[in-house]
């Protein structure tokens, strides 16, 4: 059998290749550039970009293979005890901002961590999914926590439960007192199955990726919108801006570390607007957002 960290390698690298190849087809209008970049600690990674397609305003679909020397602080905030050992971290994130502002944004990450050095190594894996509609369809957020649900349920009757309250609780901003999105799963530091299982757990989140977007996208690219509904867009953008900026553990990781700051800012979307004291219009279909994204159960129904 290869190397547990080399089969990992293997398969993001052929992930971020079948995501890119499924987004352009998706667009049909645009084409992903790669940047390739090394780091001068260690490792390094490609970044690819897809910019004013027929769908997308913006793509990015990010691999990276780095090591250090010490685990920066964000990286051990639940795991104290791997404080300032070498590390190797190797992951896909990918974050979608589609023009049309009734084709939600999305964001997915898939990882593994291992330490390095003169003691054995300690290897866990972390990443998820969640979405972030501008406007609420409750057949869109069923789908999406359907596909969710059924690519767990082979690990346990437990696992779609535990990730998805992880996710909501995770994708909250605090300074708001609001949810990002409606959810979908998270987790961190996994370890809890043999190492196999874990790696194929990692696989069914990336593999269920597209299965959850996609029929979205397709049944959304079309609504017609206006300028009301391109400056809401803009505006609740600002959500995501200041998400990625103050809670992500993945943004301060990579800066903590000493990333690549174009790879690790790819998450921000190329237009936004704040608008002080903002409040939708009564009864408007903007209005509506703020109950939709609220933590809940989306399959009861």
């Amino acid at each position: 059998m290869a190397d547990t960290g080399e089969a990992v390698d293997d398969w993001l690298r052929g992930f971020q290749d079948r995501v890119c190849n499924a987004l352009e087809q998706a667009d049909g209008g645009a084409r992903f550039r790669e940047d390739a970049w090394t780091r001068a600690e260690g490792g390094g990674g490609r970044t690819r970009i897809l910019r004013d397609g027929a769908l997308f305003e913006q793509a990015g679909v990010g691999y990276s293979r780095v090591t250090g020397t010490r685990l920066p602080p964000s990286a051990t905030a639940h795991r104290p005890e791997l404080a300032g050992r070498p590390w190797l971290a190797m992951g896909v994130s990918l974050v979608l901002h589609p023009l049309n502002p009734h084709v939600p944004t999305t964001h997915l990450n898939v990882r593994m961590f291992t330490t390095t050095g003169d003691e054995a190594p300690i290897r866990w894996f972390g990443g998820g999914f969640d979405l972030t509609p501008y406007y609420g369809h409750e057949e869109d957020a069923r789908h999406w926590h359907r596909v969710a649900h059924d690519l767990c349920a082979p690990f346990g009757a437990e696992v779609y439960p535990e990730f998805k309250r992880h996710c909501d609780e995770y994708f909250f901003l605090k300074h708001r007192g609001e949810c990002r999105g409606i959810g979908g799963l998270f987790f961190d530091d996994l370890q809890r199955w043999p190492f196999e299982q874990c790696f194929a757990f990692l696989r069914a989140v990336g593999d269920g990726f597209l299965e959850a977007y996609l029929p979205i996208v397709a049944r959304r690219r079309d609504t017609p919108y206006g300028e009301r509904e391109r400056e809401f867009q803009l505006y609740r953008r600002g959500r995501y801006v200041e998400f990625n900026l103050v809670h992500d553990r993945g943004t301060l990781f990579g800066l903590q570390s000493g990333g690549r700051t174009e790879s690790i800012l790819m998450s921000l979307p190329p237009r936004v607007r704040w608008e002080y004291g903002y409040v939708p219009e009564p009864g408007s279909a903007e209005s509506a957002l703020a109950a939709f994204l609220v933590a809940r159960d989306w399959l009861a129904s």
